[in-house]
């Protein structure tokens, strides 16, 4: 395998890497803000909402506690772990090319 390729490789890890790290970053501010109580009339808090509504599409509602916070965190935070074990599972293997 050529430096060159090897470089490639390397370079689309730490690329896929800090993706994921971003994604879980959002994923733990929303989750910040809404234990926070932040106004939900502020432009940046709806932003990392709408967001996190999209990143978390499919873990949001999955778990039926009581309580409104923890829906939140182990919905939200259940999505932020999965980008983090997948992304960088997934920049490991690249990294060995």
């Amino acid at each position: 395998m050529s430096s060159h390729t090897r470089t490639g490789a390397n370079q689309a890890g730490t690329v896929v890497a800090i993706v994921a790290d971003v994604l879980a970053v959002i994923l733990g501010l929303w989750i910040l803000m809404y234990l926070l109580d932040a106004n939900r009339g502020n432009d940046l808090v709806q932003f990392v909402h709408h967001l996190a509504d999209w990143l978390a599409g499919w873990s949001h509602d999955l778990f039926t506690f009581d309580e409104a916070w923890a829906r939140v965190v182990a919905g939200y935070g259940l999505a932020a772990v999965v980008y983090l074990f997948i992304g960088h599972a997934i920049a490991n293997r690249l990294h060995r090319r």
